[in-house]
């Protein structure tokens, strides 16, 4: 079987049809035109080859579930036998019994299911490429090893993952090179412009949005991904051009909700790779570099799902091209790397297929485990019912989406456990409203990822954050227990959706409560229908009921250019977003101030302009670009980076700098343009890196903190390191991503809509001192970190350095964000404060 796949590739490179007889079956030489990785393949003609198999294979399947942003078609295809095919509906349903999932004893129809997922980060292209190839020799008639293994496994294949940054990068490609590829590293072909192909539409790295799904394309793929749950799951990458193949085994840490069995066969797979790559001569590394922690990926996702979740690493990356000379004097082509592709794609479900009965039996244990005896330390996560209904709502909806059951407490009780809020164990009360999430159901291995406090970690060097517990992304209390608490009653998040409306049916003003992105859409909403709103810096009472600082009041006074509309409009408005209102018959308050007096702030309409291209992340522009325009729906301009100095600041009052560099755009005359503005009354709002971006300039007082001085026989020790400790020492000083408590200032309009504690998400240890005028609105304390790995330095560092702060500046603002609360559009509770800057501040 291994020659197989070798002289299959040697044909299939030399243009030779291996199996004439069966013409109508084309390979993708044949049908393209060309050979793969003579050139790039778009995504237009990618789909047309993959439905003609899937046209003219008895074996192959096609369906296209969902679009991207930009409306190019996301598909998968079933192959498998073709009698197989007359049962796949009851093989797909059998495997969601096993799984329970569903309900119903499964019959014998059960395989073996393998996916493979190409191309989620666009400028590693090879893998779609791939992807053509390992669809062919699967499809081949003539093929008769693909034929067994389809007989007992089905293989399902997702082509293209990430289409828009796919095409960003071919298309650049196509339009740079000229009849033929230099390939010296220094030539322009290897060197994307911004943002790259990477990302998607919006410049999200779709490989860490599996678990959150902030983006369409990972919500639909997770969507038909949990109609099969399948036993095996592959992630094709690419990495370095001058780095061997990488797959499994994983590196450590793994996350210990990882069975045995899953590290087991993982390092089955890997060595049925190695004895191909042997034969071959090629170089490859295992165990190294990519762990399996961080939930949100490819391999983690999929494996916190019951999967043996991997991720394969082919040489190459955007440097790559079509071909690249390598630091030993080697070429590396396109060809080459779509040839390792398919060699491990194959071998996957080569190994898989050999296996079957054990990988089906071990699925069904895994499952069966975690209902009857689940793993870990906490049995029961609990989620006070007094928590905000909004937060409620989103996690459930979250959980639903995860397929993560839940219930109402339906009793009282005592219990002991772990308070998220303190980070403490102490005594609690389980109230009959509070909402029960059981580690005893099938998806006990993700919702522990999911609410453990504290997760181990084996070895301090990760690949990313190392921290994201569900109660503090979506600001709510509660415990995590060792007892195990059945939910009694069943739950909806259809509940805490919720639209009434109080008061007089002509009101003076509406009132509506703040502290939501709900709230915010809302506001967002009317803002752009020409509605003009307050907000009460003061808590108040009328009517007899009492309202927070940061409560929207809505008077019918400067509202009354719209007419009949403008109760249309809020009313309209309301319902839509799941707001309720109060409409008060009269602007005087019991308590507080009145809606006419200075403590009522009129909220100047945001004109919005937002920094991108070079010097700024794309990342963390696209963070930005996306929460304006998928998530809050508001307008927001553009302004690229090369564009500054021609830009006209006059028509906007509002600038949004994400996190990046800036050390090209702000030369001092941009400097002194920028802080020109501010002076005159603009807002600035800078992100996580643009706040350092910032400091030194003579305006914004923002400055970096020191680092604590070493005494002399530390500084004497820390010169006799060894080499191979030089990346611990450096581990010593990060924090890759945990969380931290900030105390805040919820008098300050950053801060309003939270109580006194947010905790935030630190992707990095940079410290900054406190602001000597202006406001320290957010701000790390003694003993603050809560969860996730932070070394000793980096805590002691932080402790007593600023998260959020505003600082006047003439007669306008800057809203400094440290910690960047729309880190990959998954920090729910992070959310208001930008929305705060956006819509409160400096009114």
């Amino acid at each position: 079987m291994k020659l197989r796949i070798v002289i299959f590739l040697v044909f299939f490179f030399s243009g030779v049809i291996v199996h004439p007889v069966f013409a109508q079956l084309q390979s993708p030489a044949d049908y393209l035109g060309y050979e793969l990785g003579d050139r790039y393949t778009p995504h237009h003609q990618v789909m047309g080859y993959v439905r003609h198999v899937a046209e003219n294979s008895n074996r192959v399947s096609f369906e296209a579930y969902g679009e991207t942003y930009e409306n190019r078609e996301l598909v998968h295809l079933v192959v498998t036998s073709p009698a197989n095919h007359q049962n796949i509906e009851e093989i797909r349903t059998n495997n969601l019994k096993l799984t329970g999932l569903i309900e119903g004893e499964p019959t014998g129809q059960r395989k073996a299911i393998v996916w493979l997922s190409y191309n989620i980060h666009g400028n590693e292209t090879s893998s779609s490429e791939a992807a053509m190839n390992t669809l062919f020799q699967l499809a081949d008639p003539g093929n008769m090893e693909s034929a067994g293994w389809l007989e007992n496994t089905v293989v399902v294949i997702d082509p293209m993952v990430n289409p828009d940054g796919r095409e960003r990068y071919v298309n650049w490609f196509r339009g740079i090179t000229g009849s033929e590829y230099d390939p010296k590293v220094e030539s322009r072909e290897h060197h994307e412009p911004w943002p790259g192909g990477r990302p998607n539409h919006y410049y999200f790295d779709l490989n860490r949005d599996w678990a959150w799904q902030t983006q369409q394309e990972s919500q639909m793929r997770s969507a038909i991904y949990q109609e099969w749950m399948p036993h095996v799951h592959v992630d094709f990458h690419e990495q370095g051009y001058n780095s061997p193949y990488y797959f499994a085994p994983a590196a450590e840490p793994f996350h210990e909700a990882i069975t045995d069995w899953q590290r087991e066969f993982q390092t089955t797979i890997g060595e049925n790779h190695t004895s191909y790559f042997d034969e071959e001569g090629w170089l490859y590394f295992t165990k190294q570099r990519f762990d399996l922690f961080y939930p949100s990926y490819g391999d983690t996702w999929p494996t916190f799902n019951g999967a043996i979740g991997m991720t394969y690493e082919q040489a190459g990356h955007g440097l790559g091209g079509a071909a690249v000379i390598t630091e030993d004097g080697d070429t590396l082509t396109l060809k080459d790397r779509l040839t390792h592709h398919t060699v491990t794609g194959i071998s996957t479900v080569e190994v898989t297929a050999q296996h079957s009965e054990r990988v089906m039996n071990e699925f069904e244990t895994r499952f069966q485990q975690a209902v009857e005896n689940p793993a870990g330390q906490y049995k029961t996560y609990v989620v006070k019912a007094d928590n905000d209904p909004d937060n409620i709502y989103n996690l459930l909806t979250f959980l639903d989406n995860q397929q993560i059951r839940y219930g109402r407490a339906g009793d009282s009780e005592r219990a002991d456990g772990y308070n998220y809020a303190t980070g403490e164990n102490e005594r609690f009360s389980v109230e009959d409203d509070d909402i029960i999430i059981s580690a005893y159901q099938p998806k006990s291995q993700l919702a522990r990822v999911f609410f453990e406090p504290n997760p181990a970690l084996s070895d301090s060097l990760t690949y990313d954050i190392t921290a994201w517990e569900a109660h503090y992304r979506f600001g709510l209390t509660g415990y995590a227990t060792e007892r195990r608490i059945d939910p009694e009653a069943e739950l909806s998040a259809d509940l805490f959706w919720n639209s009434e409306y109080t008061g007089v049916n002509e009101p003076y003003a509406y009132i509506a409560e703040w502290g939501s992105m709900n709230d915010a859409r809302f506001l967002a909403d009317i803002t752009k229908k020409g509605i003009n709103s307050r907000f009460s810096t003061v808590p108040f009472q009328i009517d007899g009921r009492k309202f927070e600082r940061g409560t929207l009041v809505i008077t019918r006074a400067g509202n009354k250019h719209l007419g009949e509309q403008f109760d249309q409009i809020v009313r309209e408005a309301a319902t839509e977003f799941g707001r309720s209102l109060h409409g008060s018959a009269s602007g005087y308050v019991q308590e507080g101030a009145d809606f006419g007096s200075s403590d009522v702030a009129f909220i100047d309409k945001p004109k919005v302009a937002i920094f991108m291209g070079d010097g700024t992340s794309s990342l963390a522009a696209g963070e930005v670009w996306h929460f304006f325009d998928q998530q809050l729906n508001y307008p927001a301009t553009l302004i690229h980076t090369h564009h500054f100095s021609r830009v006209d600041l006059g028509d906007y009052n509002t600038i949004v700098m994400p996190s990046g560099y800036y050390s090209d755009m702000l030369n001092d005359s941009a400097k002194n343009k920028l802080t020109d503005w501010v002076k005159s009354g603009g807002k600035l709002i800078a992100i996580d890196n643009a706040v350092s971006a910032l400091a030194g300039i003579d305006a914004f007082q923002i400055s970096r903190k020191s680092l604590p001085d070493n005494d002399e026989e530390d500084a004497d020790e820390s010169k006799l390191r060894t080499y191979d400790e030089s990346s611990r020492i450096r581990a010593m000083s990060s924090t890759p991503g945990s969380i931290f408590r900030t105390t805040l200032d919820g008098t300050h309009p950053l801060a309003y809509g939270y109580k006194t504690d947010y905790f935030s998400l630190k992707t990095d240890a940079s410290a900054f001192d406190y602001l000597s005028s202006g406001w320290n609105v957010g701000t790390v304390r003694s003993d603050a970190h809560m969860s996730g790995f932070a070394g000793q330095l980096a805590k002691e560092n932080l402790e007593g350095s600023l998260s959020f702060g505003v600082q006047s500046v003439g007669s306008g603002d800057v809203i400094y964000m440290v910690d960047n609360p729309l880190f990959r559009g998954f920090w729910e509770n992070g959310k208001i404060l930008f929305i705060n800057a956006l819509f409160f501040v400096g009114q």
